[in-house]
């Protein structure tokens, strides 16, 4: 079981360069957990894909039925981890809900987004990574 952000799921999804690795991701581990706010996000990737002319509504209406399918289960991180982990790290409520799912887990979130990674090399691992292999073991991130 991973946690899934947004993005994981957009580059399963949506053909682009990050979708082999997407998809390897998936072969390595098909248990998709993520935050019940990754529909809204995914939500305004297909309406900026959609923009850029990437994707005509009516394949992303598809897109979007396959992505609630992909995501096996949906669980609400603690909200006084959530808060304190925003406050105390400097990132976004929304991005420390994954991270707290994460821990909260004992797993790892599989992002593309640099900060994460960063900051909680833990509980955070890259796609690219993931789909090599590497990053699926948990620790402590805490400096």
């Amino acid at each position: 079981m991973i946690v899934a952000d947004a993005n994981l799921i957009a580059y399963f999804l949506i053909s682009g360069a990050h979708t082999a690795a997407a998809e390897k991701t998936y072969e390595i581990d098909s248990h998709w957990v993520a935050p019940p706010l990754w529909r809204s996000e995914f939500l305004n990737v297909l309406v900026n894909t959609v923009r850029a002319g990437l994707l005509k509504p009516k394949s992303a209406e598809a897109v979007w039925g396959r992505a609630l399918s992909v995501i096996l289960a949906e669980q609400e991180p603690d909200w006084s981890s959530t808060f304190s982990l925003a406050v105390s790290q400097g990132i976004s409520a929304y991005d420390a809900q994954y991270i707290v799912l994460a821990r909260t887990l004992g797993t790892v979130l599989v992002t593309a987004d640099k900060q994460l990674l960063r900051k909680f090399p833990a509980h955070a691992v890259s796609i690219e990574q993931f789909a090599l292999g590497r990053g699926t073991e948990t620790g402590d991130d805490t400096r």
